[in-house]
């Protein structure tokens, strides 16, 4: 069985593919929509991952003619299910979900969604969780002086990083040995179009409160060895963002299945996976609140151990070997019914 997965960034080309061929896919490029078209009919299912932002047109929507175009099955995976949607991307998300075989949510609660707001046939969809490397048995206690909390992924406006680095403020004067960890490139989106202003923006907040010694922002490029030594390193990874309808976030699943106790805002993945037991929810946009988190676990190891055991608990059929299984099951299927 051949299966190809396709991406794509916009205007800029993105390299899409199985090994050992690939293709392009460039916004508003007819040739490598064509192209494109040709490599995932030559596959027995394509897979597809949808975002809004990561497709040419007005909300992406230049995925839908090349959806029409395949004679070849396809999985439609979901990153982002909108709780209040601009029409349009209502309209995008409904043809894209109808164009495809099966749809793929990541959590229940993008299901509910889907299926509460969305003109979507219920009997098109599955939850299968976002993938993680198989999960390691992190020492949930750390035996060092300072309590670390770690923040990881690109860095753009949104990330609600300026309201962890206050929570920061408030929490050295109870957990003085504390340590804050931001580690992560701006994004590439974000570089182009307004530079380094949220990162200097950050920079100068850090200054401004007097984090100087134990707020760092970290902009270099980890490979995966790296970023799970820098994950394992971590008494607290806090997830401070924005977004109230943040549908997946594998940073944060990649947190839960290192077994490191998370502070996350409610967005709905976080409530989801952290209500059975794996971190604590804060208020959006809210220092104290987050300070009054991350203190409740640093300052104590028995929590933590039992976040630690929850974490690994949640997390064991997430692996990405579990994953592949489940999505090989959906293909098989299809292909039996195509036949």
């Amino acid at each position: 069985m051949r299966v190809l997965d396709v991406r794509d960034s916009g205007p800029g080309p993105v390299v899409i593919g199985r090994i050992p061929t690939a293709t392009e896919l460039i916004g508003r490029d007819r040739v490598t929509m064509r192209t494109a078209v040709r490599a995932l009919d030559a596959c027995d299912v394509a897979i597809v991952q949808h975002e809004y932002g990561i497709y040419g047109g007005p909300d992406g929507d230049e995925i839908i003619p090349l959806l029409r175009s395949l004679s070849t099955p396809a999985i439609v995976v979901l990153h982002t299910v909108l709780i209040a949607p601009t029409p349009h991307q209502r309209a995008v998300l409904e043809t894209v979900c109808r164009l495809a075989d099966t749809v793929v949510v990541m959590t229940d609660n993008a299901r509910d969604i889907l299926n509460r707001t969305y003109n979507v046939k219920p009997s098109k969809v599955r939850v299968i969780p976002h993938g993680v490397p198989v999960p390691r048995a992190a020492a949930a206690t750390k035996h060092t002086a300072s309590k670390r909390i770690l923040t990881w992924g690109l860095i753009s406006p949104g990330k609600g990083l300026e309201w962890g680095i206050r929570a920061i403020a408030q929490l050295r004067y109870t957990v003085p040995s504390v340590e804050y960890v931001i580690a992560g490139e701006t994004h590439p989106k974000v570089l182009a179009h307004e530079g380094e202003q949220y990162r200097e923006a950050l920079q100068e907040l850090i200054t401004d409160l007097d984090l100087g010694d134990i707020v760092t922002l970290d902009n270099r490029y980890r490979d995966a060895a790296q970023l799970a030594e820098l994950i394992a390193d971590a008494d607290v990874v806090l997830l401070p963002y924005d977004s109230h309808d943040q549908a997946t976030s594998g940073v944060l699943i990649e947190a839960v299945a290192a077994g490191i106790p998370v502070v996350a805002t409610g967005f709905p993945h976080a409530v989801e996976l952290l209500g059975r037991g794996a971190g604590l929810i804060a208020t959006h946009q809210d220092a104290e609140s987050m300070a009054a988190a991350l203190g409740a676990i640093v300052g104590a190891e028995g929590l933590a151990q039992q976040m630690h055991d929850a974490a690994l608990r949640d997390t064991r059929h997430s692996s990405w070997p579990a994953v592949a299984d489940q999505y090989r099951a959906i293909a098989d299927r299809m292909i039996s019914v195509a036949a």
